[in-house]
């Protein structure tokens, strides 16, 4: 367990002339110039009114800066960072839903934020980059009168508060401890050994919990470096591995997927700067993708499994020489993990249920909410909406998730294991399977499919392959070609509503 609950503790593992954070063409910002900016600005903070309990929004683009503001404000108060391409209604929703006593925005920014939170009346904070202090350096300038000087918070404990992506209903809040942040920050770092040597190569974005968690928080927990880029960008990630030197780096699938296409290109670099470790989160990994990346990076590919509510992760395929699985999310990595029917029983090895959680880096429940946390939380395990499969020796297998799984005239469906036989054909790259409204049976199945460069396959010999392995009933009727499967802000690939986003109706 973590020799520390907050934040505070954790920023003093870095020994002071260790580099804290790194970025690309930029003077990188020392582990005391780090405690210096969250001291720095917690002073700023608390002249404004501005302490613990009270919200804070950060709408920042990704970078050195993003990080740094997002611990100094967790530190000394509760970070709420949001997606900077939300628009202005959506923004004000986020920050009266928050109720948010400022908002964090680079100076001379032209955001869709600053209407909203004229909109709203709440108070916006500037933040000027320190180029001559290092990655991450900044001051604030509150605006005069923008606070009365006492913090309207109540104190609570919640050090970063982000909303779940809300498909069907809306989004509900997540709040998660110091405790919660840095037991999570302990089970990432530890699970994967990093040392103060190590220098993670951040791609991930800041308003998202795998990118703050596993790019940064893991990082400092281990007194090691995270570079901070400006987000994920394909065509420049072979640049930042040769000028950055990084020793690992953490990335959702479709952005694997997406270096592995330009691998090949780039031979050169990915012998120069041997990784130790590749790791993958947020959704599932192909098997064939991470067979793929570990051969042509000479690397352990680490899939883990996470969600906001369990502040990321919760399982993990572990390094070696232990046995990781390829097309499962490994074993126990921080919380207790177990399955679960619908009566709430927990099932023994080999039973297939809900996943569920519990432990300390796990969220104490939805804020204002009562009525899904009676349905998330049963005798003290977080019910996490997956379903899935335990071994003997512990290992979990997601089969898919509880309201993704395809109801077709009664037959049900999981579309991961139509992505799974879909991904075996040589010619296909990405394939997300999805339901889609059928006039007498409800639901029927589709896929969309990215071929690889150069390949070429169609829908009739791709329907045939599938029948090779699954059941009639589970084949797509609909097999639809793009360039890009549509996704989420995050990188992540969205079953839900992706029948119509591909203008596909009854």
């Amino acid at each position: 367990m973590p020799d520390h609950t907050d934040i505070h503790a954790l920023l003093e593992r870095g020994a002071r002339a260790d580099i804290a954070i790194a970025a690309p063409e930029r003077e990188p910002l020392s582990y005391g110039a780090l405690r210096d900016q969250v001291g720095r600005t917690g002073d700023a903070l608390t002249q404004a009114g501005i302490g613990p309990g009270d919200r804070v929004a950060i709408v920042l683009p990704n970078g050195p800066e993003m990080a740094a503001a997002f611990l100094a404000t967790a530190a000394h108060a509760t970070a709420a960072p949001l997606n900077p391409a939300y628009r202005v209604d959506e923004f004000a929703f986020y920050l009266e839903d928050l109720r948010a006593k400022a908002l964090i925005l680079e100076a001379g920014a032209e955001s869709p934020a600053i209407e909203a939170a004229e909109r709203v009346g709440v108070p916006i904070v500037a933040l000027t980059p320190d180029n001559g202090a290092g990655a991450g350096g900044f001051s604030l300038d509150i605006p005069a009168g923008a606070s009365d000087g006492r913090s309207n918070g109540a104190g609570d404990d919640a050090a970063l508060v982000l909303h779940t992506s809300g498909t069907t209903s809306r989004p509900k809040i997540v709040p998660l401890t110091d405790a919660n942040l840095c037991a999570s920050a302990h089970n990432i770092a530890d699970w994967i050994s990093l040392e103060p040597g190590d220098r993670c190569l951040n791609i991930m974005p800041l308003f998202h919990i795998h990118g703050l968690m596993a790019g940064v928080m893991a990082s400092l927990h281990a007194g090691a470096c995270v570079i901070c880029t400006p987000g994920f960008n394909a065509l420049r990630v072979f640049a930042w591995l040769d000028e950055m030197a990084p020793t690992w780096l953490t990335a959702v699938p479709t952005m694997h997927q997406a270096i592995l296409a330009r691998a090949a290109r780039n031979k050169e670099i990915v012998a120069r700067r041997r990784l130790r470790l590749l790791r993958s989160s947020s959704s599932s990994l192909p098997a064939p993708v991470m067979e793929e990346l570990e051969a042509t990076f000479d690397a352990p590919v680490i899939e883990s499994y996470g969600m906001t509510e369990a502040s990321h992760q919760m399982t993990s395929n572990p390094m070696p020489p232990a046995e990781r699985r390829p097309g499962g999310v490994g074993i126990a990595a921080g919380p207790e993990v177990a399955i679960m029917d619908e009566a709430g029983r927990l099932q023994a090895p080999g039973v297939q249920g809900e996943v569920v959680i519990r432990g300390p880096n796990v969220t104490h429940g939805y804020e204002n909410n009562p009525e899904a946390n009676a349905v998330a939380f049963t005798g003290g395990w977080f019910r996490t909406g997956d379903q899935g499969v335990i071994d003997g020796a512990g290992y979990l297998t997601l089969t898919g998730r509880l309201k993704e799984i395809i109801n077709r005239g009664g037959e049900k469906i999981a579309p991961r294991e139509v992505d799974d036989v879909l991904m075996g054909h040589p010619a296909v790259a990405q394939a997300v399977a999805f339901a889609v409204p059928h006039p007498k049976l409800g639901e029927d199945v589709a896929a969309v499919i990215v071929l690889r460069e150069g390949a070429e396959a169609g829908e009739r010999e791709l329907r045939a392959f599938a029948a090779e392995s699954l059941a009639d009933f589970k084949v797509p009727r609909t097999i639809l070609f793009r360039d890009e499967i549509p996704k989420g802000a995050t990188g992540k690939l969205q079953r839900i509503g992706l029948a119509e986003k591909l203008g596909i109706t009854t």
